[in-house]
């Protein structure tokens, strides 16, 4: 009698489309034995949510540092409206479910503190720092005292290519995803946080809803909800006859023309208005030197490491581990070993 994973994985063959990953190919890094319960992607999704890092997401900013509400975005807030999004578009598309779920869940696991605040800074002092690779190298190396999630290659794949360009919604940092499922979760990204930074920045009195360009209201929708909708249901009718031809890493789930002009449109308004005010506010600037003086701290002093980052320099440099230390912070957490550093020389100063 076959396991419930194998009519699982049959199930997936009947009912995906033909384009869509099934979970019965996947393979890992390291060789596993199956689960008879569950798919290759499931146990994924399963590592994840349970692991340290999805648990510090709910401490670590999305766009607002400290906001006084309860309501602003979180970093977790931000993943679980990317994968929910991304499940609605890979239902739609008849695409692997739990493929799309587990990169949705991992995609920012490497974000810093205080948002792109934090990577920003931590990145001017160690360069070639970016959070998409650091949500892999967390997967990979940093989770399980050092063992790794070792999760599956279509999964490590979404995560490393989920991130976008400045320049356009579509654009790729790491190239395309080669799984339909990357690139679903890879254009959810971008629908989920226009929309929900635009409204924290409403939330949070930055603007007023009539200073976005009305033309960009009259066609995504007035409301949160109609602007999601209209974003989702565009990506679904552009993507659907495309999947036919779809061959790995080119780019097929995407929103048509005239939908990302006005979303790329959307995205250059909340830079302007939004994300380059916030950069220049003194409680921005103190976070960038928070972070720069946490990593060069413990450049210097690797010892006031925990033991599960100082066991890694016996094979990596210490600029690398310091900054796996430091990106893998809360805010709240970065901010208790700041004082923890700073205060007792600052009473020392009072003689």
């Amino acid at each position: 009698m076959p396991t419930i994973r194998e009519q699982l994985e049959e199930h997936e063959d009947a009912w995906l489309h033909p384009a869509a990953t099934r979970s019965r190919q996947a393979t890992r890094q390291r060789y596993e034995p199956e689960c008879p319960l569950r798919t290759a992607f499931q146990r994924d999704r399963d590592r994840i949510i349970h692991s340290k890092a999805f648990r510090r997401l709910k401490h670590k900013t999305q766009v607002f540092i400290a906001p006084s509400g309860d309501h602003f975005r979180t970093r977790l807030t931000h993943t679980l409206e990317v994968t929910q999004i991304a499940r609605t578009i890979g239902r739609a598309l008849r695409l692997n479910e739990d493929l799309i779920e587990a990169i949705g869940l991992a995609h920012d696991l490497g974000h810093t503190p205080f948002g792109h605040t934090g990577e920003r800074a931590l990145a001017a002092v160690f360069p070639g720092f970016r959070h998409n690779e650091q949500s892999l190298r967390v997967v990979d190396r940093l989770e399980r005292d050092g063992h790794g999630l070792n999760l599956t290659n279509p999964v490590r794949d979404g995560i490393l290519r989920h991130s976008k360009t400045m320049e356009s919604l579509s654009s790729s940092v790491a190239g395309w995803p080669t799984t339909l499922e990357g690139q679903v979760v890879k254009i959810s990204d971008g629908i989920a946080y226009i929309n929900h930074d635009l409204d924290d920045a409403l939330r949070a009195g930055l603007i007023n809803l009539d200073d976005v360009p009305r033309e960009i209201l009259d066609i995504l929708g007035w409301t949160h909800s109609e602007r999601i909708h209209r974003l989702v249901a565009d990506v679904i009718a552009t993507s659907a006859p495309l999947l036919e031809t779809f061959t790995p890493g080119q780019p097929v789930v995407l929103l048509s023309p005239e939908l990302e002009n006005v979303a790329n449109r959307l995205r250059y308004f909340l830079f302007e208005r939004v994300y380059e005010p916030l950069n220049q506010l003194e409680s921005t600037r103190k976070a960038e030197r928070l972070i720069q003086f946490l990593y060069e701290h413990y450049v210097r002093h690797p010892e006031d490491m925990p033991e599960d980052f100082r066991r890694n320099l016996t094979d990596e440099p210490v600029e690398r581990i310091a900054a796996d230390y430091v990106a893998s912070m809360t805010d709240r957490y970065a901010l208790a070993c700041f004082e923890a550093i700073s205060m007792p020389r600052f009473w020392s100063f009072l003689g």
